[in-house]
């Protein structure tokens, strides 16, 4: 017979793996091992679940333009760390530094997004968002 505290444990134990293996679905999708960087201007921020992301417009060495997908942290911790549906807005000129995309050309998943014109920051730092400001 199973107690209630052993249920709970073996619960609480499997809603944690669940949790992890769908958060670490990221590396499937991105190859964080080898960032780039992408220098842009934002078209539109996407403040959507599970994922935002920002498209921006980057234009290459050859001057030709180019469409860029820039994915961040889950919204719900974005939130947490001050994000709104505003922070980035059509014209806001990004620098950002991240994992490729593995399947698909013009992707990355941001580890790191610069604005210059004000100085905001956000990273993510291990498992966590975090935005700054210089000053």
């Amino acid at each position: 017979m199973i107690t209630a505290m052993r249920f709970l444990s073996i619960v609480f134990v499997l809603a944690l793996s669940t949790s992890l293996d769908a958060h670490h679905a990221i590396s499937a999708i991105y190859d964080n091992s080898k960032p780039i960087t992408v220098q842009g201007t934002v078209v539109e921020f996407h403040f959507v679940n599970p994922h935002p992301y920002l498209t921006i417009d980057v234009v290459d060495e050859r001057g030709k333009s180019q469409t860029w997908q820039l994915e961040m942290d889950n919204r719900y911790e974005l939130v947490d760390v001050g994000m709104t549906g505003d922070t980035f807005k059509a014209g806001d000129r990004v620098v950002a530094r991240g994992g490729p995309a593995r399947g698909r050309s013009n992707a990355v998943y941001a580890l790191r997004i610069d604005r210059p014109s004000d100085g905001f920051r956000y990273e993510q730092i291990g498992a966590s968002p975090r935005i700054t400001r210089a000053r």
